[in-house]
């Protein structure tokens, strides 16, 4: 309704009341005495004061209003004064700058789609758009719009008052005009100060452009929500055509109802889900109610009469909602999403740079966080940007294929999930994800964001989903960084046995391996390649007070927090928050980039649409590791997959003789299965697991479930390698850097072999950094006199008879041992060279020797002593000191017995002469026990005997030591020999039971 015609109504029925109010008896009445001047003469005196009152109040209110208006007044200059005066040119620019949409590309320049390809726009114009929809969009949006000027201020002060007093009911104080420009030229930040220039550039719009261009822009910009495929949409003509599948000219009053009742909330009113098709009869309620609104507002500006509101109230619009169509943009939902995030990250950064404003003032200030946020995504929209991705189009393709027909993720699950509301039981099936980066430059070659997108499932788990890496964690932030400090070389012994780690900054702490086996002393190299976690714990503890988790942050890893510096388990990959799959595999390139880690990025550059750049990536690499240290852990990682848990990858491979090398990983209670692996050019890893965390250990259509990720990780790079071998498949391996040289070194203890160590046959060769050779010479071994008890070597007493010791024996060093805290001398041997370690003495009282005590009392009697063919034989006594046993004989019952023999063993050889025997045992401090039985050979004659026994006495005497000592070397060697066969045996029940455990236990 017009002004003019509103204020001449309201001048008619003002004189028609006076009139009627004037020929009242009682109005006729009061006008003849006020004419006599009665009523002015009594009233005069309280007349002047009230007057005089009113007239003060009056002048007060006067000057306090000017006051405020001034006030007001000039805070609005101080909050428009940074605004430029915008020419007609400027205006228009921006105005109707809503035709350029940003394009993406693939690598090589090939297109994917529009920048939010799910925001669509047509352009229209006013003539082509029906009156009735115009009616009903100024009816809702503006219904001062042909008077105004821009702003209404009643309007204003009405929202100004509602902001003071915090009134819950909100109106609305933007014009056409007002919200054109909010979103065309300014942002949809909330303040005073955007408001301001809003309403500053809204009048100055009117006096450039006629109300019916304002008019036609608008409905040309503004959102309408979603179409029935489920993208954004834009401009009235894309709303008719999405929602109703007509033009903006067809529709009739119902559907202009719906249609301009849209932009108040575009995403709550729109009929359609955000996947397209249409919302539940609930969903649609806001909608339809909304279209209400509409039509009431339309009738009390008399726009419609009763009986078409009436109609239109009753039309059965939900009918006229067009089905579900594909978009054309369905095909590649992750990878536009990724590729606009990351677009508009950088423009972001280069708006905020181009106003002298840092990232990190963003991100100390939320309100200008928003505003450069939405001045980038204004610009993604209608700047028209081409924005060139690095992501190979066929890679990626060839990823989404093999992924989708992949048969070995795992079973499907029932998890109970905690929630805010209450737990629930959710079905979960394995997810996947993985990305392909190139070493030199950190450029984003393809990437798997997930087994397969859903509506219920739209997590790119490549980017976006933080896990706990696992055992991936150790070449990392545990053995790189040891080694770049010099504390472990690959050959350096680690402990694997169970320990108490003291930790300065909380519990103690005992790691244990996966299924609770242990492997003695073992080489750094072993225990990555075999993914041991207590020597993992026990070096990472060496450096924790070097802040090793400081190599991650320079390795691209962002989510770390301040606990995770300090906690002990970081080594073993348990963060507080978990890391993506991208910043894992972006940190392992770093390996393949001779230690030099180049961040991962994914847009190449952004042009403008007429080729002028506005971005372009440029690589700088940061130095984190030498080029040393880089390579002796590419080296260990060659291990892993040459013998050690990854060992399943060679089997799958399509292109062999390339220098991978990689690591397995797997969180606690088997939530996540990782790889990652490097070669010359690229860095590639996979990682598989529930979204909600679940075990996915059990055993599925034959694989463990390290196996199913190695098996999804193989088919991905061998498709990809068909495609690109030039890239994926370098011909040259890692090349050896200077000051990289192979040294031997005792396996005890990490040094230079000694003489002992060579007896032993302890000596190891590995690669080391020059720079950390070791130059002292091992020792932890030392020689002395030995015995033998219960088949181990333990040092001679002073006390022990010299008979049965054994000259020149190795012991471990007691010194050594205490200053490694090894107090149990057993736990040391390696299951590889148990043999080896077990001939090596320990000394007494260290646990693992056998506990000795002088009790004063004689050992048991040897039992069971008798003739077996031609040796005498018997058992041993209980007692656990003796060190060996002295053969007596007699030539005659009652005959006197003599000292003819002694030995270590329970065998002694006699012949078939005529003689009596017994047996004596001696213990560790020389004392004998009582004889054995006496066992007689043969039946002999008194005269005979005692010839024989004058003519041979000599020769008896005289042969007798030397046939004891080649016995008692031949007792020895079947001591060794028979430790050997133990040993061995032993051995092997280790390594069955080993290959039983690893079926039940994580291979890290």
């Amino acid at each position: 309704m017009k002004l003019k015609q509103m204020f001449h109504r309201f001048n008619e029925r003002t004189k028609s009341f006076w009139n009627t109010f004037r020929n009242y008896t009682f109005t006729q009445k009061a006008t003849s005495i006020w004419k006599s001047g009665k009523m002015q003469s009594s009233s005069r005196i309280t007349y002047d004061v009230v007057w005089n009152v009113i007239l003060f109040f009056l002048m007060i209110g006067f000057v306090a209003a000017f006051f405020i208006g001034g006030l007001g007044a000039g805070y609005f200059a101080s909050l428009v004064d940074d605004e430029e005066i915008r020419s007609y040119a400027d205006m228009e620019k921006d105005i109707y700058n809503y035709e350029e949409t940003s394009k993406l590309y693939f690598a090589d320049n090939i297109y994917i789609g529009d920048v939010n390809a799910e925001l669509y726009r047509e352009e229209t114009s006013l003539d082509e758009i029906s009156p009735t929809l115009i009616q009903a969009v100024v009816a809702t949006e503006d219904e001062y719009f042909e008077e105004h000027k821009g702003i209404v201020p009643k309007a204003v002060f009405r929202a100004l008052f509602q902001e003071v007093t915090g009134a819950s009911t909100q109106s609305g104080g933007s014009t056409l005009t007002q919200q054109l420009i909010k979103n065309q030229i300014l942002t949809n930040e909330v303040s005073f100060e955007r408001k301001a220039k809003e309403m500053l550039l809204a009048m100055r719009l009117e006096r450039f452009f006629e109300k019916d261009e304002i008019l036609e822009a608008y409905l040309n910009i503004v959102p309408y929500g979603r179409n029935s495929s489920g993208g954004n949409i834009a401009g009235i003509q894309t709303a008719a055509q999405g929602i109703f599948g007509i033009n903006a000219d067809e529709v009739n009053l119902a559907q202009a109802a719906y249609l301009a009742g849209l932009p108040q909330s575009p995403s709550y009113y729109t009929p359609f889900k955000n996947t397209g098709g249409k919302k539940s009869e609930e969903g649609l309620e806001p909608g339809l109610k909304r279209m209400q609104t509409v039509l009431n507002r339309m009738l009390d500006m008399e726009y419609i009469t009763e009986e078409e509101y009436e109609e239109a109230l009753n039309y059965d619009i939900v009918a006229d909602f067009i089905d579900k169509k594909e978009s054309p943009h369905e095909e590649y939902p992750l990878l536009t999403t990724e590729i606009q995030e990351r677009a508009k990250k950088i423009l972001i950064k280069t708006l905020a740079d181009e106003d002298g404003y840092t990232l990190e003032d963003l991100t100390e200030d939320e309100d200008l966080k928003a505003k450069y946020s939405s001045l980038a995504q204004q610009a993604l929209q209608s700047n028209g940007f081409k924005i060139h991705s690095t992501i190979d189009k066929e890679i990626y393709d060839a990823f989404q294929e093999v992924a989708k027909n992949y048969e070995y993720y795992g079973h499907d699950t029932e998890t109970v999930v905690e929630f805010p509301d209450g737990d629930q039981l959710l079905k979960q099936y394995v997810q996947a994800g993985g990305i392909l980066i190139e070493n030199s430059t950190g450029r984003v070659i393809s990437f798997l964001g997930s087994r397969k997108y859903s509506e219920e499932d739209q997590l790119n788990y490549a980017t976006n989903a933080k896990r706990q890496i696992g055992s991936t964690s150790k070449p990392l932030v545990v053995y790189a960084p040891a080694m770049e400090l010099g504390e472990v070389q690959p050959g350096s012994p680690l402990p694997d046995f169970n320990i108490t780690i003291p930790n300065p900054g909380g519990k103690p702490w005992s790691p244990k391996n996966y299924g609770g086996g242990t492997h003695g002393l073992v080489s750094a190299r072993q225990a990555l390649a075999s993914s041991y976690n207590i020597p993992a714990a026990v070096t990472y503890m060496k450096i924790i007070n070097q802040d090793p988790a400081q190599y991650l942050e320079k390795m691209g890893i962002t989510s770390l927090s301040e606990g995770d510096h300090h906690q002990p388990s970081l080594a073993l990959g348990a963060s507080d928050f978990g890391i993506t799959v991208e910043e894992t595999v972006n940190a392992y390139s770093t390996f393949g980039n001779n230690g030099k880690f180049a961040d991962a990025y994914w847009i190449e550059k952004i042009t403008t649409a007429d080729g002028e750049v506005v971005y372009e990536h440029e690589p700088e690499p940061v130095e984190v590791f030498s080029p040393q240290t880089t390579y002796l852990t590419v080296d260990m990682m060659r291990d892993v997959i040459s013998r050690g848990t990854a060992g399943y990858l060679n089997s799958q491979l399509k292109h062999r003789g390339i220098d991978w090398a990689g690591k397995t990983g797997t969180s606690q209670e088997y939530g996540d299965a990782w790889f990652i692996a490097t070669n010359p050019n690229v860095t590639f890893g996979t990682w598989m697991g529930y979204e909600y965390q679940d075990s996915i250990y059990a055993h599925y259509k034959g694989l463990s479930y390290s196996q199913r990720n190695i098996k999804l990780w193989a088919e991905l790079i061998n498709k990809a390698t068909d495609i690109k071998p030039e890239l994926l498949a370098p011909s040259e391996n890692f090349k050896t850097p200077d000051a990289i040289v192979s040294r031997s070194y005792c396996s005890t203890s990490g040094l230079l072999p000694s003489d002992l160590c060579k007896e032993a046959g302890l000596i190891k060769s590995d690669i080391f950094n020059a720079k950390f050779v070791p130059t002292k010479e091992d020792d932890s071994l030392i020689d002395g006199d030995q015995v033998i008890i219960d088949g181990k070597p333990v040092p001679a007493g002073s006390e022990t008879p010299d008979e049965f010791t054994m000259g020149d024996g190795l012991m471990f060093n007691p010194d050594w041992l205490k200053r490694n805290n090894y107090d149990n001398v057993a736990m040391l041997y390696p299951r590889s060279e148990a043999d080896k370690w077990q001939r090596i003495g320990a000394p007494n009282g260290s646990v693992g020797s056998i506990s000795i005590e002088n009790d004063g009392k004689a050992p048991g009697a040897p039992g069971s002593a008798k003739k077996t063919g031609g040796n005498l034989t018997w058992d041993k006594p209980s007692t656990k000191d003796v060190v060996g046993y002295r053969v007596y004989r007699a030539a005659e019952p009652g005959g006197d017995f003599k000292l003819v023999g002694n030995t270590t063993d329970t065998t002694f050889p006699v012949g078939d002469s005529h003689a009596i025997y017994y047996v004596k045992a001696v213990d560790y401090f020389g004392l004998e026990s009582t004889a054995s039985n006496e066992v007689i050979i043969g039946q002999a004659s008194e005269s005979d005997s005692e010839k024989k026994d004058e003519e041979k006495t000599e020769e008896t005497n005289a042969n007798q030591n030397e046939e004891q000592r080649n016995q008692d070397n031949k007792d020895q060697k079947k001591d060794k020999d028979d430790s050997n066969k133990d040993n061995s045996n032993n051995e092997k029940k280790n390594d069955k039971k080993d290959k039983q455990n690893r079926d039940k236990e994580n291979e890290d």
